[in-house]
């Protein structure tokens, strides 16, 4: 009977100090993550492990575009082959239908959508964004013996603007209270008024200023007037830890000159350059 006894109280007491080994065997007694769980959850060692950044992008001069060759360059090409370096990391170019851009993000076929990206409402609603790096304007671009027909919003009412699908051009259309057409991408809306299908077409200043105008595909193309006024960032996963280190990054290559450099190459304005 007290041998009964004894072996009921020694199972007692291990079935008491079961959960106390396990916290202390988790390191999560006190409610701390552990290293596995912090691992785990960074987006940052995510990427680092895997050795590759994906960026998903459009063809949009001079931000990312193909050379003679079919290398991917521009502005925030060269800009993200800087970032990569400094994360000991390679780059992975996947072109991507602007529209699936947050779903791509999310289900990680990219892991940052870094392509000349609006930072508005919408991207910040969809995405961890970092901070501005690049000055931007939407502007409407018509045939250069219309330029002068076409002054303002106003001169727009009763003509077929061309705009690229789900982008700040849409936007900036939509809050002129204009007629638009929806295209895959910049470059189609270009081409709509080249041809004759739109009368004009809605783009960042960026491209306009690249692609249109004597040397360029479209020389009989001219930007007519401004819309908007805006900024670019890089948009990362919600919560991701990259942002910060993107950011980190960035200040760095903004201090040492860098992003002057690459700005100066691709005639563009730094956001702390008009500050």
């Amino acid at each position: 009977m007290k041998l009964t006894k004894i072996l009921a109280l020694i199972l007692a007491v291990i079935m008491m100090a079961l959960p106390l080994c396990s916290c202390l065997g988790n390191g999560k007694g006190s409610g701390d993550e552990t290293t596995a769980d912090k691992a785990k959850s960074s987006d940052l060692a995510y990427i680092q492990k895997k050795g590759t950044l994906v960026i998903g992008m459009t063809d949009y001069a001079p931000m990312n575009y193909p050379d003679e060759n079919g290398e991917w360059i521009g502005f925030d090409t060269e800009f993200a082959y800087l970032v990569a370096d400094e994360l000991g990391i390679e780059v992975k170019f996947v072109p991507i239908v602007w529209d699936t851009r947050w779903f791509a993000l999310e289900t990680k076929d990219i892991d940052c959508v870094w392509n000349g990206m609006t930072l508005d409402e919408t991207a910040k609603a969809n995405a961890d964004c970092t901070n501005p790096y690049v000055r931007n304007a939407q502007v409407v671009v018509v045939k250069e013996s219309a330029k002068n027909t076409y002054t303002d919003a106003s001169t727009l009412k009763d003509c077929t603007v061309a705009v690229e699908v789900a982008s700040a051009g849409k936007g900036a259309a939509e809050a002129a209270g204009l007629k638009f057409v929806e295209y895959p991408a910049q470059s189609d809306a270009l081409m709509a008024v080249e041809s004759g299908k739109a009368d004009a077409c809605i783009i960042d200043i960026t491209m306009a200023n690249a692609m249109t105008g004597e040397g360029t595909g479209y020389e009989h193309l001219a930007p007519a007037f401004s819309l908007t006024e805006e900024v670019y960032a890089i948009g990362c996963r919600k919560g991701s830890d990259l942002t910060a280190k993107i950011n980190e990054i960035m200040a760095g290559l903004m201090k040492d000159g860098s992003l002057r450099k690459l700005a100066e190459k691709y005639e563009l304005t730094l956001v702390t350059e008009a500050e």
